[in-house]
């Protein structure tokens, strides 16, 4: 159900699908912990599985899962430091006004109702946002146009890149939530790329994979896709 992309005794990068949780206990339906569990014992190995970070269900791409105590607290203290990058790939309703740009706000999360918010002041709750994104392709469709974009994110907070591009009117594909105006998909977002050092070996960790070739990703050119896995510029100077 999933594909491993990297694998040795203290870590596994692997594709989380869309539609299965990062975790047990976020909603109904099966999760990434489990099902990794579920391979480790089917290998006779421990079944702990270290989770260091999070995608929401409808969201897949590239994670990494430890596989030993060490390993996690290790990963943990490089993603709380930020020497961890994460980029996406998505796709947005509109054209942004910058071919590539940083974007920064204020973000505040109402627990209450899982959502988050750009806020214009500082006050209890709110956290600084911040990533950087580049526009790959943009294309016309029915109803406007649609902008294929690659996003690294500085900071991690709750539903960042979808409420940072919706706050500007460029709200993700199939994101309702956020005022996307599509039912053909979820949220139009892939996590595309996890570059990290490795927590016992230090070796370097780089893994990138393209999102699936369905709706709305596959709209876009193949050539230009390919052209982003050979490129490690994300601002256009």
């Amino acid at each position: 159900m999933f594909n491993i992309l990297f694998e040795d005794k203290h870590i596994i990068v692997c594709i989380k699908p869309i539609g299965v949780l990062s975790q047990p206990g976020q909603g109904e339906g099966m999760d990434m912990i489990t099902l990794l569990q579920e391979y480790r014992k089917n290998n006779k190995e421990s079944d702990y599985i270290g989770l260091v970070h999070r995608l929401d269900r409808n969201v897949g791409g590239v994670m990494v899962f430890a596989k030993t105590e060490l390993a996690t607290k290790k990963l943990s203290v490089a993603i709380r430091e930020r020497n961890f990058t994460k980029e996406y790939m998505a796709v947005i309703h509109g054209r942004p006004s910058e071919s590539s740009g940083i974007l920064k706000d204020l973000m505040f999360k109402d627990s209450s109702k899982n959502k988050s918010f750009v806020v214009n002041r500082m006050r209890k709750g709110v956290k600084e946002a911040s990533l950087e994104y580049r526009t790959i392709e943009t294309i016309e469709v029915a109803k406007g146009e649609f902008s294929f974009i690659r996003v690294k994110l500085h900071t991690g907070r709750t539903h960042q890149i979808r409420v940072q591009f919706a706050s500007r009117k460029l709200p993700l594909v199939g994101d309702g939530k956020y005022g996307g105006k599509d039912n053909q998909c979820d949220a139009a977002l892939w996590s595309y790329r996890l570059a990290f050092v490795h927590p016992l070996t230090k070796a370097l960790v780089d893994i990138k994979q393209l999102p699936p070739e369905q709706y709305p990703f596959h709209l876009f050119s193949e050539e230009l896709k390919n052209k982003e896995v050979n490129s490690e510029v994300m601002l256009e100077h």
